[in-house]
């Protein structure tokens, strides 16, 4: 009973579990409006802000590929890194899939070689001939995303311009192909090969009619495995035990199969990997020949690269029946080029084999620390870098493609990598420098020299304590040199020459500096405080120069007051003057007046000797 309920309980949470259909994404490079293709009416999204490039018509190089006309180019000009940055992706496990095509254009290349990564992981390298391969005009790859992103970035190697048509993000259950103790979120899966045995035709998922958690994995068809030592067969009966979590198999992939036509025949099947890797195979099988009825009438040994992988394979007895589907799995070391499968018959019947899946086990790159990818996102805005530069996708990884400029070492203890040295030297650079570059809190070199930086040196680099070289010569910083610089215990080296700057060098450093370090401040007019430098003048406190400001203040107060005093006197004299002038002729006048009055005054009153004798009548 217990048991019973334990089955209905776990029956219940799954089904639970995946009562919502998955998170699927499938983009039209290149697209400028939704598309729909036959023959399954599957939904292909428009390419809008997912990352630079060309859209372009495409030719696709495989009848595998989706029906799409448009794809995505990237020239070498815009950068040799590309990346498509998806976001609000639910954390989980995914099949991505990213389909490559050629520029419809006589002027280009028509095969471009170059490098694929997903998550800051290389998973793939196109070489010559990979558009003449069905199963090369892919990469698939199943990983984790768990920061609500997915990061699928292009590497050009030189020839040819990156081309991508579409682009599939399709969710899987958590525990698909787990393959033992190294599955998980450190682990990639690409495909290598997944085959389905006596098909007449390559097929994907929905042809199938599979399960959407299958995440309409594509199968190659593989009509025989060797020259006249198999046959292949089918049925057209229902398979038992297929569709089931966590992988969701359909049940088209057991209806055929290809048999060993004798027991003398050994069924080998050869497979290009590269070297020194470790890979995941995984084997399907299901009793379709209707000459085996039971248990023990075909029994066979399965070699991998000449070692025994499975002995004794008894397909009914381990499924439980005929017409009933047998999955097995192994991990194997393949030191070469080839992985070779072989079905080895036994006295008792031949082999049989419905599906073959091979996997490369890839290790996932480590991030870089979160924080640094956002001080190099401020950098390269502030100093508007050109595109040809790239700055895309992660700094550190993968490895073979690290960001131009950026030198990167790996913390084992937090397992992401830093920024420990940025070289940006004469790069043609224009902008300023943000006060975020000190969120490269372990960077120890720093060399921006020879480039067209204005604006001052932030203050906030006195914060890296890890800094030994700061070499910001040749460029047009303006201002004093902040005092914080001062605090850079382990600066060896530092140049600032060929600037603007001007002020004092803070004692602190160039204290620090005449003693233990090479500096430069040659070409900088304004500095002065150091050998070799003019002197400054007397060192005032902060005080003081309020002090000075307010008398300087006060004085042109004063000196203002007394001019307008004065200005309003000599107004009041120039009107005094003028009123004077207007009234002078009246004043004249008047004076002449009162004499001629005078005059006839006295002329009227003489004396009597002046007037002569008086007669007497």
């Amino acid at each position: 009973m217990l048991t019973q309920l334990a089955v209905f309980v776990l029956l219940t949470y799954f089904s639970a579990a995946h009562a919502v259909a998955p998170y699927a994404l499938r983009l039209s490079c290149g697209a400028r409006a939704n598309v729909h293709t036959a023959p399954t009416n599957t939904l292909w999204y428009k390419d809008y802000a997912y990352t630079g490039g060309v859209p372009a018509n495409a030719t696709r190089p495989s009848y595998i590929t989706p029906p799409l006309s448009t794809l995505r180019f990237f020239p070498l000009s815009g950068g040799s890194e590309n990346c498509y940055n998806i976001n609000r992706v639910p954390p989980g496990h995914y099949l991505v899939r990213l389909f490559f095509g050629l520029v419809e254009d006589p002027n280009f290349d028509s095969e471009p070689f170059f490098d694929v990564s997903i998550e800051g992981t290389l998973v793939d390298s196109l070489s010559s001939g990979w558009s003449s391969q069905d199963d090369r005009v892919f990469t698939e790859a199943l990983v984790f995303l768990t920061d609500g992103t997915a990061s699928l970035c292009f590497h050009s190697t030189g020839h040819g311009d990156p081309a991508v048509i579409s682009i599939e993000i399709l969710q899987v259950d958590d525990k698909a192909y787990n393959f033992g103790p190294q599955f998980g979120r450190g682990s990639i899966l690409k495909t290598v090969k997944r085959l389905s045995a006596g098909a007449g035709r390559p097929r994907f998922g929905e042809d199938y009619g599979a399960d959407p958690w299958g995440g309409d994995r594509f199968w190659n068809s593989l009509p025989t495995l060797g020259e006249s030592s198999d046959k292949a067969i089918s049925v057209e009966s229902p398979i038992k035990k297929i569709s089931t979590a966590p992988n969701f198999y359909p049940q088209g992939l057991y209806q055929s199969a290809l048999v060993s036509t004798d027991v003398e025949s050994e069924i080998i099947y050869n497979i290009d990997v590269e070297p020194n890797g470790n890979y995941s195979v995984w084997l399907h099988f299901a009793e379709i020949d209707p000459s085996i009825t039971k248990a023990g009438e075909r029994v066979f040994n399965i070699l991998i690269n000449g070692d025994v992988a499975f002995k004794a394979v008894d397909v009914v007895s381990m499924s439980g029946g005929v017409k009933t589907a047998l999955v097995l799995n192994t991990t194997v070391a393949v030191e070469g080029r080839t992985l070779t499968l072989s079905l080895q018959p036994t006295n008792n019947g031949l082999a049989i084999i419905n599906a073959i899946e091979v996997f490369q086990i890839i290790k996932a790159e480590a991030k870089t620390l979160s924080a640094e990818v956002d001080a190099l996102g401020s950098v390269k805005k502030a100093l508007q870098l050109p595109s040809r530069l790239g700055w895309n996708g992660d700094p550190c990884v993968p490895q073979e493609h690290p960001w131009t400029g950026a030198d990167c070492q790996f913390d084992i203890a937090k397992n992401r990598w830093f920024i420990d040295g940025l070289g940006l030297d004469n790069q043609g650079l224009r902008g300023f420098l943000p006060n975020d570059i000190s969120k490269l809190s372990r960077i120890q070199s720093i060399n921006l020299s020879g480039n067209s930086i204005h604006g001052s040196i932030p203050s906030t680099l006195g914060s890296i304590s890890t800094l030994e070289i700061l070499d910001l010569s040749y460029n047009f910083l303006n201002g004093s040199i902040p005092e914080t610089l001062g605090k850079l215990n382990v600066l060896r080296i530092l140049n600032l020459n060929g600037n603007k700057l001007s002020g004092r060098v803070p004692a602190a450093l160039g204290g620090r500096l005449l003693h233990r370090a090479s500096y430069n401040f040659t070409d900088n007019k304004g500095l002065c405080g150091i050998p070799g430098l003019p002197t400054c003048g007397p060192h005032l406190s902060a005080g003081a120069k309020v002090g000075i400001v307010f008398a300087v203040c006060l004085a042109l107060l004063l000196v203002v007051g007394c001019l307008l005093v004065w200005y309003k006197r000599r107004q009041n004299i120039l009107r005094a003057q003028k009123l004077a002038a207007r009234e002078a002729p009246y004043a004249k006048r008047r004076t002449q007046f009162s004499r001629d009055v005078q005059m006839t005054i006295h002329q009227g009153t003489r004396t009597a000797a002046e007037n002569g004798p008086i007669l007497l009548s």
